[in-house]
Order: structure tokens, then sequence, then C-alpha cells
């Protein structure tokens, strides 16, 4: 981190299939070793699946939808004050709600019994997009952890 100035944000590459920033971001944060044209195809694949289970509906509104649902708000944060430790309830800036959500969209995926990783992450994406699922459980237990500990809100830095 440098002293002097800010460090400017990068924005990437829209996909060249379907044009969306955030889908070059979560392909991103899918791929594992450096090996990007696996991960394109695991996304490109999941989006195939769900294409196949919901003709009606577009693939693309369904990614944003589960992303978006599974975008946490508050979080807690430990906090030493006097000896003791509490966990602090802080808002959670935007680009880090969007990081946690891809990040939970794909452990919970990866632990899915589906056979291939594209299936798993097309069932994992359906289950956000309809507030329903592992990843929309983390989020909730994430909230009910930060309001069971808003008695300590005032500890915030």
């Amino acid at each position: 981190m440098p002293r002097r100035r800010e460090v400017a944000k990068r924005t990437p590459l829209q996909d060249p299939k379907y044009h969306s920033t955030l889908l070059t971001k979560f392909v991103n944060t899918v791929m594992l070793s450096g090996k990007k044209s696996i991960a394109e195809s695991i996304v490109y694949g999941a989006l195939d699946v769900i294409k196949k289970k919901r003709p009606n509906e577009e693939a693309l509104a369904i990614f944003n939808q589960a992303v978006d649902n599974a975008k946490p708000v508050l979080q807690v944060k430990s906090r030493r004050v006097g000896g003791a430790t509490y966990q602090v309830p802080v808002e959670i800036p935007p680009a880090t709600r969007t990081a946690l959500a891809f990040r939970w969209i794909i452990e919970f995926s990866r632990k899915r019994g589906e056979k291939t990783m594209a299936e798993r992450l097309a069932g994992e994406l359906v289950d956000c997009s309809g507030n329903q699922g592992s990843t929309i459980k983390r989020k909730e237990d994430t909230h009910r952890m930060a309001e069971a500990n808003k008695a300590f809100a005032h500890f915030r830095y």
C-alpha cells in the first residue's frame, strides 16, 4: 500500500459472451491456479445449465439476482476494549459485499452433490436467486450475529 496516494481501482474487461464485468470478476474468483479457460468453461456451462432448467428466464438475470441476494450488509469484527473482546457489528463496503457473495457461492457450490462443477454452480445460483440454499443461510447467520451484538455497536471505530 503506497503512503502518498490512493491506489486506482482497476475495472476488469467485460466478458466476451455476456458483456458483463460482474461475470468477469466471478470467473476470476472461480479460477484456480491461473486456469482461466477452465473457469470460463465452468461458469458458462453453469449459465447454459440454468438456461436449460429455466428456458423462459435469462441466465444472466438469474446470476445477477443470485449475487444480489447473497450479498451481506453487516458483519461482526472482533474489537478489544479494556481486556475484553467484543464482536462489534460493522457495515460492509460494497466491493467487499460482492467479493463475499462470490466466495460463498463458490464455496457452497463445491460442496454440493451434483456430478460436474458447472451443474453444482448452476444449482447454487438457482437456489440463491430463489432466496434459499447454503449461501443464503450463511448470509442470514452473519446478519443474525450482527443483530445479536448490536449492543456493542458503540465500539465501532
